[in-house]
């Protein structure tokens, strides 16, 4: 199973920015699909951003895009999320995740590990 640490999350003013990474373990990386989650006080956990293994296809819930980048550098095992012109709502606990064998039919039904989460709080 792929051990996932995500860091980078902290309190930041609404217009900010933060760069969340997400660190994995195994030799397999590069081939594994890798997602950014979220998950507010008192809602469902919701998709945020994809990448596919090469990086060559993102993919972005429509309310983070134009501000949410996904990127990934296979060379460091790492998965990268940069926030910009942070809002509010976006408030969350952010959890990175890593479909190893391809599974997940779609985004929102994304099997895999998971990490354990950084908290990004935006304050108004």
């Amino acid at each position: 199973q792929v051990q996932l640490v995500e860091s980078g999350g902290g309190l930041v003013q609404a217009g900010g920015s933060l760069r969340l990474s997400c660190a994995a373990s195994g030799r397999t990386f590069s081939s594994y699909v890798m997602g950014w989650f979220r998950q507010a006080p008192g809602k469902e956990r919701e998709f945020v951003a994809g990448i596919t293994w090469s990086g060559g296809s993102t993919y972005y819930a429509d309310s983070v895009k134009g501000r949410f980048t996904i990127s990934r550098d296979n060379a460091k095992n790492t998965v990268y999320l940069q926030m910009n012109s942070l809002k509010p709502e976006d408030t969350a606990v952010y959890y990175c995740a890593a479909d190893e064998y391809g599974r997940s039919p779609t985004w929102a039904d994304f099997r895999g590990s998971w990490g354990q989460g950084t908290q990004v709080t935006v304050s108004s």
